[in-house]
């Protein structure tokens, strides 16, 4: 064979490889793809919270790199395209093709949402990942979001967030009496039956209603957020862990429609990028928390752990309200029990060598 020839197989072999005519499967390749998408996600947070919201700005800008800019989805923070406790309403709706929010908002439509988020002493963040990811809580939760034409994904996690802020000392659980407290989902639940006033408000509107008295005290997530919004700037005390959050998983909702009309290779570059944003989110907040501790308590924030009679009645009273959920609602019991199934493996398995190392080397 001339070396004519050659340049000719390798110059064909060059084209075949360009246009994915080398895919077995016969499909084309991203960069091959000339369709235009563009989409809207609206998210439940505010820009000014850049790794909560910046998990949506992740997942569109890895999206819109690895299909040219063909696939461009424009995120928008809570408020400006729907109110950030109304995602889910605008993603079933159609009114944005994409949401960015915490399903334990939207309890009030089906209890069981809670589970794809996190509930009162439930999962760890690598815990939680593990049963979306491997242990069918993915498939069971999406069979909940298809009621309401919605498929989702995680979309990272805080790791255990803080107990919030309090504008004076808790010492007992008579001390949560009448307390006035932003917090929402099933940990609100939880601490309306310890006697506290409870309120939902979205994040960019906490600081306010602490700074005036409406609310006493406020959960949101950990010192790197928290000292954003400047909580400590209106309350001293900051009290821990936040068993009602102890590894919630945030979700992209996208319309089942919209999600549909997608070519196959659009879709697959949307779940990678999903992914990338899970993984990043996680490991941010990991290295941005410690260091915004540190900044508070040399502010004067005062650190305190929830006494153990108020971590005692909490964790006795979700118990109690997951088994009465239970009862009464077939669709929420099945996925509790498998989700009860997981949790209980896995805090046998975390109870042994993690905790060990953590009760041994982990230093206040």
């Amino acid at each position: 064979m001339n070396r004519r020839e050659w340049l000719k197989i390798l110059g064909l072999s060059g084209a075949a490889l360009a246009t994915g005519c080398g895919d077995k499967s016969g499909g084309s390749t991203a960069s091959s793809s000339t369709k235009k998408v563009r989409w809207r996600l609206a998210s439940s947070f505010p820009r000014s919270l850049d790794t909560l919201f910046g998990s949506a700005e992740i997942l569109a800008d890895r999206v819109r790199a690895m299909t040219n800019g063909n696939f461009d989805i424009r995120v928008y923070p809570g408020g400006e395209l729907a109110g950030s406790l109304e995602v889910l309403d605008s993603v079933q709706q159609g009114s944005v093709q994409v949401g960015h929010s915490a399903s334990y908002y939207y309890i009030g439509k089906n209890p069981a949402l809670a589970f794809e988020c996190c509930v009162p002493f439930g999962m760890t963040a690598r815990q939680q990942a593990a049963w979306l990811h491997q242990g069918g809580g993915l498939e069971l939760s999406r069979k909940l979001f298809a009621d309401f034409n919605v498929i989702n994904f995680p979309a990272g996690n805080t790791g255990v967030q803080m107990g919030g802020w309090f504008k004076r000392e808790i010492n007992s659980l008579a001390d949560m009496q009448g307390l006035k407290m932003r917090i929402p989902g099933m940990g609100g639940k939880v601490m309306d039956t310890l006697g506290v006033a409870v309120q939902t408000i979205a994040g960019g509107e906490i600081y306010t209603a602490l700074e005036r008295g409406a609310i006493d005290a406020t959960e949101w997530v950990g010192p790197y957020d928290d000292e954003k919004l400047g909580f400590h700037k209106v309350a001293r005390f900051y009290y821990y862990p936040g068993w009602w959050e102890p590894g919630p998983s945030l979700s992209f909702y996208v319309n089942q429609t919209a999600w549909d009309s997608l070519p196959k290779e659009y879709q697959e570059i949307f779940t990678a990028a999903a992914k990338e944003a899970e993984l990043m989110t996680q490991a941010r907040y990991d290295v941005q928390n410690p260091q915004a501790l540190e900044r508070l308590l040399a502010a004067g924030v005062q650190t305190r752990p929830f006494a153990q009679d108020i971590l005692t009645k909490a964790h006795s009273n979700a118990v109690q309200m997951y088994e009465e959920l239970a009862a009464s609602d077939p669709e929420y019991r099945k996925i509790y029990t498998e989700w009860k199934k997981a949790r209980d493996a896995s805090f046998r398995w975390f109870g042994t060598a993690e905790a060990a190392y953590a009760n041994f080397s982990f230093v206040k």
